[in-house]
């Protein structure tokens, strides 16, 4: 029997994704391993939601669709707030480990695909899967896989390539959201390390401190900085036709990103007097705010009954990418980035870049933070890595892979 569909609109979608976040927020407080493991809250509350969609579409055989359109603009809050807070001496600083991070990306992009294939073939898979399991729907996300998956169809003959890329990249977000927080709290456990101390949130505040310090933000501090927010997107979306025309396809979270990084650099100095949010709790107010919104709505809204029709295999090829990416992060990532209370926060990041998505990466990292202080050069350098230097890597290597 052919399913019903229950569309949810959009004003009702938002209100359900904050009573998710705040379900999340409950079992947290309930459940002692969810905050001993840094598991968003977001991440809490859409997983059962989630699962609430999937029971209907179980027992009552109808599948429930959310309006995701604020969702969008969400991101670009998000990713417009990395931005400004993004200052010149910081990424300065950050230039080295910057480049380490995205070496070491590059080097497991090869290695997340090499897994897939691997497993593809022991596997007994059809020509074409590979991909799907690898970089397109892992390091890539829904975004890349929707872009690809038509070319995989008609380059393998494989007509479910894009049911199949949708469902990898659901699980990979699922694992990514789960896995991030543990890893970064045994390394911070097995080496005793803290946050960096005195430095200004870049994300949320600390719940100890949360009632103190958003009692300082007024709804004059929110305001001015939704208007540098809103502003830094408007110039996005009026240079966005100019960025393509010079052949560089930039998703438009990406353009905001850089264009808030050039306001964020330049404003103040020439206006030295006129506020500015950079570092500021209303900032991270903010930016917490549509992080934990947009994530809420992209957990509930995953249709896991999707899941079914493909069979152990796709567990067992995400089972081997998770043991990877979790062996990878251990043993070379948090190496790299020197072993430090950075390095465990950036761990709990790339577990986003490598299984899910740069919201989910960013809102592990915001999970430890928030428990063991901040991490300033992580949420300056990931973001860079994962939403602008490593899609132009992913493209070339997801063209080989095709050919």
């Amino acid at each position: 029997m052919i399913p019903a569909t229950l569309q949810v609109s959009g004003l009702l979608t938002f209100t359900i994704a904050i009573l998710v976040f705040f379900l999340g927020s409950g079992l947290n407080r309930a459940l002692a391993p969810l905050r001993r493991w840094n598991i968003p809250e977001a991440v809490s509350g859409g997983l059962v939601a989630a699962l609430a969609t999937l029971a209907c579409y179980k027992v009552l055989n109808v599948a429930v669709s959310f309006d995701l359109g604020a969702r969008d603009m969400l991101l670009l809050y998000f990713f417009t707030g990395i931005g400004l807070n993004a200052r010149l001496a910081d990424l300065m600083a950050g230039g080295r480990p910057l480049l380490l991070l995205l070496l070491a990306t590059v080097v497991y992009l090869a290695l997340q695909n090499g897994i897939a294939l691997a497993a593809a073939g022991l596997l007994g898979l059809p020509p074409g899967v590979a991909p799907l399991m690898g970089s397109v729907s892992l390091i890539g996300g829904h975004g890349t896989t929707i872009a690809w998956a038509p070319l995989i169809t008609e380059r393998f003959a494989l007509p479910n390539a894009m049911e199949i890329g949708i469902a990898s990249a659901t699980l990979g977000l699922v694992v990514a959201s789960l896995l991030g927080g543990p890893i970064a709290g045994f390394l911070i456990s097995r080496q005793k390390l803290r946050g960096q101390d005195g430095a200004a949130p870049m994300m949320g505040l600390p719940d100890e401190a949360a009632g103190a310090d958003t009692g300082k933000v007024t709804h004059v501090d929110i305001l001015s900085t939704l208007l540098v927010l809103n502003m830094a997107i408007l110039i996005a979306y009026g240079l966005e036709d100019a960025v393509e025309r010079t052949g560089l396809k930039l998703p438009l979270f990406v353009v905001c990103l850089l264009v808030a990084i050039v306001l964020t650099n330049i404003v103040p100095r020439l206006l030295p007097r006129a506020p500015w949010p950079t570092r500021t709790p209303a900032l991270a107010l903010v930016s917490d705010l549509s992080l934990n919104v947009f994530l809420a709505m992209s957990l509930m809204s995953m249709q896991l009954w999707t899941l079914g029709g493909l069979g152990p295999a796709l567990v067992v090829v995400l089972g081997l990418q998770a043991l990877g990416a979790a062996l990878y992060i251990l043993f070379v990532v948090f190496p790299a980035m020197g072993r430090s209370y950075q390095a465990a926060v950036i761990a709990a990041g790339f577990t986003g870049i490598s299984l899910g998505a740069t919201p989910t990466a960013i809102a592990n990292m915001t999970a430890v933070t928030k428990v063991h202080g901040p991490a300033p050069t992580a949420f300056i350098i990931l973001p860079l890595v994962s939403a602008f230097f490593i899609d132009i890597a992913n493209a070339v290597a997801i063209g080989f892979m095709l050919r």
